[in-house]
């Protein structure tokens, strides 16, 4: 594969060496615009981080007035704290859901999760139990791409040139993913039993004094295609932590703030919250880069009651200009009620694509919730047949929708055992109905234009670019 000129001789290390990266030069509303005036619908939020668009004054304000007014870095491991970051904490932990009630704010997803790992495992040595280092992860499964992140990763193809790396601390069960892996006439409670049970084993084969926690994403992202569990699955694993005092680590870095129609997607589930929860991309809504960690209060007991402090730290940790743009954009999603905006939306997104993408013969199931929505591809509806690794068929309609102005996204890499080609289609919360209809009519071209190989007529009424 040959490598593109521009990306030889850039000094930036693109992430892909074949193709030229367009030049951004401007966001308006939910669009980019491109250095030679072309405009392009970002249906995808980038990787479903900007979910109040690009174009937003109020958190621009807040960010030069911050500059301005008050103090632009404060070192978190020095005595001193500052306005924006203990008001972001407050505006998100004020009401305690779940019993969260702290916060570390981080820079990206990855740094939370790590953050979250170190977190639960000093919970367990000021326990008295420092044998509990041990984290139960889910196969094709995505927490982030630093080390200790990609350990409890189940994305094979992320963790493959780093297996030397990966930590003997970590083992996997099967993800709720129920479109390939319940059985022939299997009730969802018999599906939710058999995840349970794994599970359950799972603790026991490790030893139940040995593990400190399960993490899961509450819906899943980038591997498996904004993929909600069935009814009642957190709600049987959520027991079996109890029961075993296993620490529950709900990861809603991609999904959570709001994007499944509720502030925290876990608040669909029917349980009390988690004992630890990372957030991130749409905390900050994209313009200053901020994650966190949200734990309970049980948590902060244990370290308070033991050694009175925490043991993880970095430079940029609860930087105050990232704590204010993200406090300008949490204002604005409480002021214009966004989150029930992004409820209301997602169901008239999910009806779109159920009705003009979801007769196509290539498409095997469309699911997610609120702004989150993915569509999964297959070679045969009847027998869910997975594309080959090599069609790169995802990646294919990603290209086309380019082409014709809309940013979508796709899976990203080879992530276990089924081979999972989706797009994410997750708009900003701002996102109009007109805007809906014109995202869908673009998808629905290039998925035609994507299947003309594989098939010979697309099904009457699916008429390409027609809605």
């Amino acid at each position: 594969m040959s490598t593109d000129e521009f990306v030889a001789r850039s000094h930036i290390l693109h992430r892909t060496f074949s193709e030229r990266p367009s030049k951004i030069v401007k966001g308006d509303g939910i669009s980019l615009i491109l250095e030679n005036g072309k405009r392009v619908i970002d249906a995808s939020c980038g990787p479903s981080v900007s979910c109040l668009g690009h174009s937003q004054p109020e958190v621009f304000e807040a960010i030069t007035n911050h500059l301005r007014d008050d103090i632009a870095y404060v070192y978190s491991g020095s005595p001193y704290t500052n306005a924006a970051t203990e008001e972001l904490a407050d505006i998100l932990l004020a009401d305690k859901p779940g019993g969260l009630s702290k916060a570390i704010f981080v820079n990206s997803g990855s740094e939370a999760t790590d953050a979250a790992l170190k977190l639960a495992v000093q919970y367990w040595h000021e326990r008295g139990q420092p044998k509990r280092t041990h984290f139960i992860g889910r196969k094709q499964s995505y927490h982030g791409n630093t080390i200790g992140a990609l350990c409890v990763s189940g994305h094979e193809s992320r963790r493959e040139f780093y297996q030397d790396f990966m930590s003997s601390n970590v083992s996997f069960v099967d993800p709720c993913y129920a479109y390939r892996m319940k059985n022939a006439n299997e009730s969802d409670e018999a599906f939710v039993q058999r995840l349970a049970q794994q599970f359950e084993n799972e603790i026991l084969r490790v030893g139940p004094n040995r593990v400190a926690g399960f993490i899961a994403e509450t819906v899943s992202g980038t591997t498996l295609g904004c993929l909600p569990a069935v009814p009642g699955y957190f709600k049987a694993i959520r027991e079996i932590c109890d029961k075993y005092e296993v620490l529950l680590i709900l990861d809603e870095i991609i999904c959570g703030m709001g994007k499944t129609g509720t502030m925290h997607a876990w608040e669909q589930e029917g349980i009390r919250g988690p004992d630890i929860q990372t957030i991130g991309k749409a905390l900050g809504a994209g313009f200053v880069p901020l994650s966190g960690v949200l734990l309970h209060q049980k948590i902060f007991d244990a370290l308070s009651a033991g050694s009175g402090g925490l043991a993880h730290g970095h430079t940029f940790q609860a930087h105050p200009l990232a704590c204010a743009a993200a406090i300008a954009a949490q204002k604005i999603i409480k002021r214009d009620n966004l989150i029930e905006r992004s409820r209301i939306m997602g169901d008239k997104l999910e009806a779109l694509l159920r009705k003009e993408i979801g007769p196509h013969p290539l498409v095997g199931d469309i699911r997610g919730r609120g702004l989150f929505w993915a569509v999964e591809f297959v070679l045969d509806k009847d027998m869910k047949t997975p594309f080959p690794i090599n069609a790169n068929f995802c990646s294919q309609v990603v290209k086309n929708s380019l082409n014709l102005g809309l940013n979508i996204l796709g899976n990203l890499g080879h992530t276990g055992e089924y081979q999972v080609d989706h797009i994410l289609v997750c708009p900003p919360y701002t996102v109009t109905d007109g805007e809906l209809e014109e995202i869908v009519s673009i998808l629905k071209i290039a998925i035609n234009q994507t299947s003309r190989p594989f098939v010979e007529q697309v099904q009457d009424g699916f008429v390409e670019g027609r809605l």
